[in-house]
């Protein structure tokens, strides 16, 4: 298959005055997006103190190469300030490298911001043609693709309305709608797709899936995993501009997240005032251990206990523990909670410190990384604090298996129990036929 992208030697390097203070630009810690926003917030922060402007260098992009062929769906995958955004404006033409170059075959339809490439006092309909224009296609064409464009962007009502008085979803709407329907050779969607609801993302995965089989070749930016590995045939890892790896996008998701994803089997807060939470509950601490030997390594046969500390400051609360497990995909496992405490569900709780555990049995959890997420429920329905990631941890596959030895398919892997029986004679009924 022919190459339809060619990136050689790729980089990007940008120059961005900072205040030299005590809390000078770092350029180890702040990314191209976070020295831009300060600038935005405080245009005259520079000037305030002692401090004197001086210029930092900050290399987006660092001699990044890659090829894609035509037709593929790749996933582009990387920590924020990877130099991810940065890529996809040079190959959409919107900024120009530093040196290297790039080489495109074919129309690139992209969907990088909301809003990018609108003009506000035109209406949607204006504006699918005006982008179909700036595409390169002819009005003829755009008005075969028209009805489709609405149709799927599910504004119909609004198409006469000036685009500045749309919503984030409408604008993502109507912008995807028009880069995917337009026929570009190449489709570049940004996580952009995050502003639409969940029934719309779902229908914009899809037609990615559809434009692939067409041919036409998408280069999908996300944090979510699950989407990058269910679409993407193949993975591009950035890491502080540079390419770290290429490959399957099984593969390399797998790998970033294990790098992306320290462990965390223990977290603690002594001070009740500064630890995390609100004035209805605080949490002191979050533990994740074997259940018989806490030196012992983690495999997918040892039963766990996590176990959470946390102040009640309201006398009288109603109050749920609930607690998401998910795998290193982010796909959710399953879904507990202190609803099923013999003791203490239904009942309230006093003001003070209390400790609330459960149990992971052994043979249940696939290996990999596991995550969990930590909410404070009131009255059954409320959430009042949560609590992302409180806990990371890592189950190891066991050394004794017997037959298959590849990656364990699902979420799980339980050890179920199976129980086969002799029923007949095989050669007596034969027999019997005859």
């Amino acid at each position: 298959m022919p190459s339809i992208i060619s990136v050689e030697h790729l980089s990007k390097l940008y120059h961005i005055e900072v205040r030299a203070s005590e809390t000078a630009y770092n350029p180890q810690a702040a990314t191209l997006r976070d020295s831009v926003s300060g600038w935005l917030h405080d245009p005259f922060g520079a000037f305030k103190g002692n401090g004197k402007l001086t210029k930092e260098e900050l290399w987006a992009l660092r001699d990044v190469n890659f090829t894609i062929e035509q037709g593929q769906i790749v996933g582009l995958i990387g920590s924020n300030g990877a130099g991810k955004s940065t890529l996809l404006k040079i190959l959409s033409r919107i900024t120009q490298p530093t040196s290297g170059r790039v080489k495109l075959c074919g129309r690139v339809g992209s969907l990088l911001e909301v809003g990018t490439g609108f003009h506000p006092e035109l209406s949607g309909r204006e504006n699918i043609y005006l982008n179909g224009a700036i595409l390169g296609m002819r009005r003829e064409e755009i008005t075969r693709k028209f009805d489709e464009i609405v149709a799927f962007a599910e504004i119909d009502r609004f198409i006469d309305t000036a685009v500045k008085f749309y919503s984030s979803g409408m604008y993502t709407r109507l912008a995807f709608a028009i880069a995917a329907h337009l026929d570009p050779e190449i489709l570049i969607v940004d996580e952009v797709l995050a502003v639409g609801d969940a029934a719309f993302q779902k229908k914009c995965l899809g037609k990615m899936g559809d434009v692939a089989h067409e041919g036409r070749t998408v280069l999908f930016v996300s944090h979510n995993m699950v989407a990058v590995q269910s679409l993407c045939e193949r993975g591009l890892w950035l890491q502080n501009g540079v390419l770290r790896d290429d490959g399957s996008a099984t593969e390399i998701v797998s790998k970033y997240l294990k790098t992306s994803s320290a462990a965390i089997a223990e977290q603690s807060w002594d001070d009740l005032d500064n630890a995390p939470g609100n004035d209805q509950v605080r949490v002191r601490r979050a533990s994740v251990r074997p259940a018989s030997d806490a030196t012992k390594k983690t495999d997918v046969h040892t039963p766990l206990i996590i176990e959470f500390e946390f102040w009640n400051r309201v006398p009288g609360a109603y109050l749920n523990l609930s607690v998401v497990v998910s795998n290193e995909e982010g796909q959710p496992i399953f879904n507990t909670g202190s609803g099923h405490d013999p003791v203490w569900s239904q009942r309230p709780f006093p003001e003070g410190l209390f400790r609330s555990r459960f149990h992971i049995p052994g043979d249940l959890l696939n290996d990999g990384t596991h995550r969990v997420r930590l909410l404070f429920v009131k009255d059954q329905t409320t959430v009042i604090f949560q609590f992302a990631d409180i806990l990371i941890f890592e189950v190891e596959d066991s050394a004794k298996r017997t037959g298959w030895y590849g990656k364990w398919i699902g979420a799980v892997r339980p050890k179920l129990k199976w129980e086969t029986e002799f029923v007949e004679d095989e050669s007596i009924v034969m027999a019997g036929v005859q």
